[in-house]
């Protein structure tokens, strides 16, 4: 059994038990989250795909953590231009879930 499901502009394929880095959502750890957003839905026998999304299927998930990705440097420059040049640090912000049920 697995479903589809469409968190922070992305979508997961996602089973019980499964454990996930997706965008920053706005709880705490240890919190109780429900993806009502669910693109497809198979039991193993049969398939359903939803127009945008499947009806009556959730999937309820547990808050890990909370954190930040690795650091990545971004740099840009214009060529040729000897005083044009920025240097940046980014860390992409996530949440950490494990799925915990696939309600149909």
């Amino acid at each position: 059994m697995y479903a589809v499901i469409e968190t922070g502009g992305k979508q997961y394929q996602v089973k019980e038990g499964d454990i996930l880095f997706i965008e920053k959502l706005n709880v705490q750890a240890e919190d109780n989250v429900t993806f009502d957003k669910v693109v497809a839905y198979s039991n193993g026998e049969t398939t359903s795909v939803g127009a945008p999304y499947v009806e009556g299927v959730s999937v309820d998930a547990k808050v890990l953590k909370n954190g930040k990705a690795k650091k990545i440097t971004v740099f840009t420059y214009k060529a040729k231009k000897g005083s044009s040049h920025k240097k940046q640090g980014h860390r992409q912000p996530y949440t950490q879930v494990r799925i915990e049920a696939i309600k149909a």
